[in-house]
């Protein structure tokens, strides 16, 4: 047997909650994404501005972050199996249901909502993936987990635009909806409450907020934070702007809409390779390591602006600030107890989202004032770089 194989080795019960919780992360990035292939046509159907569409995809991420900050939490007290069941029945119902609207309100309303399960998904999806993997190899499945929402983004996109043409963007929520929905009998059927929380459950203890600013915690609870907050503007600040950026930095246009796409590919590699270096090598010390060479990237670009090869940046952009964002949730899952987890992690995740919706927005004001996609990126060069700083410094026990 490989010193892989063994290292990495599952049982088939712990094999099913890895196989669903990649699954249900999967389904984010399809829910996320749909509506940003959608946006075209539905403002071409409805002859909406840009802002309006602002508005629609800002609501989705507000969605996000009460869902992760505030509602995930839940899991802590109520177990996490039957929060993801919630999450998996807001998920596909209110996408679903975005197919019956015809302007911008409702639009926006069941955006938030179908937020609201996804923020809870992902928080709830690394807590018990943590729990049901072993100690020497959990940054690398929770890191490996949260890669089905890259890869459920990118498959998204191959299917988006043929489905769109040929049915409408209608169709497109409805498949939606309903491959979200398929998550909630696999759930119940095959997924197991973790062991240690039905431990915890055993046992009369403080729960709550409270304690990750406790003296012992407060450090590390406030670096990681911020590091995710950074970590994040930079990550949507991206994915938000790179076609228009590289179509305006002279990439021929056939190739500037495949960039978002060849962005998000660099994550369904960079993700897994990061969580496997960093359960042999330290996973602070490699997820620091990795966002420090994103940023490496950022400020090289501008010598390949107009080429080809900006492809492949975009690549070495989406493996390092996706790689090293998701390696930010490991190091949550691993920074608090059983007790605290989901909290912990929806917290953190929640605080980042934050800088998700701040991100874009800088973005757009960078180019109303001018900047070109060089200085862009050296702009963002600086939240990427704190970001990996600051994931040095927390301390793992």
């Amino acid at each position: 047997m490989s010193i892989f194989s063994e290292k990495f080795s599952l049982s088939n019960a712990q094999w099913s909650v890895i196989a669903i919780c990649f699954f249900c992360n999967m389904l984010d990035g399809m829910d996320v994404l749909v509506v940003s292939y959608s946006a075209p046509a539905i403002a071409n159907d409805w002859n909406i501005s840009p802002s309006s569409l602002g508005l629609v995809f800002s609501s989705g991420l507000v969605g996000m972050t009460i869902g992760a900050a505030l509602l995930a939490p839940l899991a802590d007290n109520l177990g996490r199996k039957p929060v993801m069941m919630l999450a998996a029945v807001v998920m596909g119902l209110f996408t679903f249901f975005t197919a019956t609207v015809s302007n911008t309100s409702p639009l926006m309303i069941y955006r938030f909502l179908s937020g609201l399960g996804i923020g809870v998904m992902l928080a709830t999806t690394a807590t018990i993936t943590a729990e049901n993997s072993p100690s020497y190899s959990r940054s690398f499945w929770v890191s490996f987990v949260v890669a089905g929402y890259p890869v459920g983004a990118v498959i998204t996109g191959i299917f988006a635009v043929p489905i769109i043409e040929n049915s409408g963007w209608e169709q497109l929520f409805i498949y939606a909806g309903f491959i979200s929905l398929i998550a909630l009998p696999l759930i119940i059927l095959f997924l197991k409450e973790s062991e240690a929380f039905i431990e915890e459950q055993k046992i009369e203890s403080e729960k709550g907020m409270s304690l990750l600013l406790s003296a012992d915690r407060r450090s590390n609870t406030i670096k990681l934070w911020l590091a995710l907050f950074m970590c994040f503007s930079s990550l949507y600040y991206l994915l938000s702007w790179i076609p228009k950026l590289t179509s305006d930095a002279g990439l021929p246009m056939h190739l500037a809409l495949y960039a978002g796409m060849v962005f998000n590919f660099g994550a369904v590699i960079g993700v897994p390779f990061q969580g496997y270096i960093s359960s042999r090598f330290g996973l602070t010390k490699m997820v620091g390591g990795i966002l420090v060479l994103t940023t490496v990237f950022l400020l090289t670009f501008g010598f390949f602006q107009g080429t080809s090869f900006m492809l492949v940046l975009l690549f070495l952009l989406g493996f390092g600030v996706q790689g090293g964002f998701v390696g930010l949730y490991a190091i949550a899952a691993n920074l608090y107890p059983t007790k605290i987890r989901t909290t912990g992690v929806g917290m953190a995740v929640g605080v980042g989202r934050v800088g998700g919706i701040i991100g874009p927005m800088i973005g757009g004001l960078l180019l109303t004032i001018g900047l070109n996609m060089t200085e862009s990126f050296f702009v963002f060069a600086i939240p990427t770089l704190i970001a990996g700083i600051l994931t040095w410094q927390i301390k793992l026990k």
